[in-house]
């Protein structure tokens, strides 16, 4: 069984920030972002209150899927820079009380990894799963090895061979977990683990954290998997954290992970508790999605309870043994700022974040407001369905006024994707600028939730009113109330005094609770 812990006691009180590397910040002028650029606006994260970032991955890569495709996992991708770059980063960060997380990708390789090149020419090597007659979803061998191998997403990230749950000897590429190439992936996965621990990176994001075994009905053995992994993380390097990109936090951390997203997929719902918040139809959508309006937006045609029974059932299982991580959105899924929700809606979307028992991941930008981008070509397979292009939450960092927001001394034609083309788009140095902007609200409330334990992620947590607004209670003494749509709303109180924190358009006075539109409130309850 894994530890009983719920990891090191730092991860209780992060503030994740997730930075995708080839949009932040560009050194050195190719219009690609670095480890050098990340590191000159590491003021940045600590004036806005960030203790954790999670890097998108920065191994060698082909980038054919934006370097999920890993062709080295011990080495960075060059136009990062090197493993020395990337320590001077991570020490620099550590400086100013920031750890940086990697993401790992572990159930597949790139079809141009050394393991994958031996191994398609070579009928003895089962680190990757391959079969000898035509299987569906099976890619033909690109080398003089006869047969088909298994992809684990796109055609060119073949999955490594962790085993079967269920196997058979009548389909022989079924191979138990404790065969011979199952049992050396797993020591790999080990190994590459230990390297970047061993240069000071405080852990990882597991990519597809629930797809290693296959067949698994339940996810019994992947779980096993995971467990065993954690119980050596807590012997070897117990300050060290372990997120999943799985989507259901109860089974995550059942499975060993100190944390899991909820996110746009995964679990029994699909995803639908996230995107039931944030989603409204104008960014990243898959056809098959079934879902009503989403609760932030400004017709007040949603509900929250959608997500409140989710969390409600998931905060139960992980209770004292893991976390749960909300995030604002990430590299496959659309920003807040997107369609038509506008600037005025955000606030409260972030008041709602910081305030719920919950670990808030703020995807990078967000913090701003920049936008989702539509209508953006094909980069690095960032394109999923007709609807569903990811490259338009991929957009370079705007950090100041002018042709490339700062982000690169580049011609236009060469950054790694265009810059948002609205004149009135955010940026970093005006908002600083400007105590009202939502990058200072998100500073103020980010100050807040850490001067107010019980506002954190372990504090109590009671639903008083489930619609617009949205009232709870957080560890018995505080008020919270958020109102995403564009009409007031009133309610009832039975409290007495209540302290402003930091409040928006919300008002406590006479047994009633007033919020405007667009508004939201923290108050200490006396």
């Amino acid at each position: 069984m894994t530890s009983p812990r719920p990891g090191p006691d730092w991860l209780a009180d992060a503030v994740l920030y997730q930075i995708y590397p080839q949009s932040f910040a560009d050194s050195d002028g190719d219009g690609i972002g670095d480890f050098a650029g990340i590191a000159a606006h590491l003021d940045h994260l600590a004036w806005l209150g960030v203790d954790t970032v999670w890097l998108n991955p920065c191994f060698a890569s082909p980038f054919r899927d934006a370097g999920y495709d890993v062709a080295d996992y011990l080495a960075p991708a060059p136009r990062y820079g090197g493993t020395e770059d990337l320590v001077v980063l991570v020490e620099a960060a550590r400086r100013k009380g920031i750890r940086i997380l990697l993401d790992l990708v572990a159930g597949h390789t790139s079809d141009r990894h050394p393991w994958f090149l031996a191994a398609a020419e070579d009928p003895a090597d089962h680190r990757y799963i391959w079969s000898d007659q035509r299987v569906d979803g099976f890619v033909a061998s690109p080398g003089s090895r006869p047969g088909w191998y298994r992809p684990n997403f796109f055609d060119c990230q073949p999955a490594l061979n962790f085993g079967y749950a269920r196997p058979s000897s009548v389909e022989p590429w079924r191979q138990p977990v404790d065969a011979e190439g199952p049992r050396a992936n797993r020591a790999a996965l080990r190994d590459v683990m230990a390297h970047w621990l061993g240069l000071g990176l405080a852990g990882f994001r597991v990519d597809m954290a629930s797809s290693l075994v296959k067949d698994d009905p339940g996810l019994v053995e992947t779980a096993k998997l995971w467990t065993g992994l954690r119980d050596w993380l807590d012997r070897t390097h117990p300050q060290a954290a372990l997120f999943a990109e799985w989507g259901d936090p109860a089974a995550a951390v059942a499975a060993g992970f100190h944390a899991d997203f909820f996110l746009q997929f995964g679990g029994a719902d699909r995803g639908l508790p996230l995107r039931s918040l944030w989603n409204n139809g104008a960014g990243t959508v898959e056809e098959f999605w079934q879902q009503g309006p989403c609760y932030f937006e400004a017709e007040g045609r949603g509900t929250p309870q959608v997500f409140l029974e989710a969390w409600r059932a998931a905060a139960e299982a992980t209770e004292g043994v893991g976390h749960i991580a909300l995030p604002t959105a990430n590299h496959d899924f659309s920003r807040l700022a997107t369609g038509p929700r506008t600037d005025e809606q955000l606030a409260a979307a972030f008041a709602f974040l910081f305030t719920w028992p919950t670990l808030p991941a703020v995807y990078y930008g967000d913090e701003i407001g920049m936008r989702y981008l539509p209508g953006l070509p094909d980069v690095e397979g960032s394109v999923l369905g007709p609807r569903y292009n990811r490259a338009g939450s991929r957009t370079p960092m705007q950090w100041e006024p002018g042709p490339a927001a700062g982000f690169s001394s580049a011609p236009p034609e060469r950054l790694y994707l265009p810059v948002d083309p609205d004149p009135r788009r955010p940026d970093v140095l005006s908002q600083r600028a400007d105590p009202t902007s939502l990058l200072h609200t998100v500073r103020r409330l980010i100050a807040l939730r850490r001067a107010h334990p019980g506002l954190g992620a372990s504090g109590g947590v009671e639903v008083r009113r489930a619609g617009y607004p949205l009232v709870y209670t957080r560890a018995g003494r505080y008020l919270v109330a958020v109102n995403p749509r564009r009409e007031p709303g009133v309610v009832r109180l039975e409290h007495g005094g209540a302290r402003p924190l930091e409040v928006r358009g919300v008002r406590v006075a006479d047994g009633e609770l007033r919020a405007d539109g667009f508004s939201y409130g923290v108050f200490e309850l006396s």
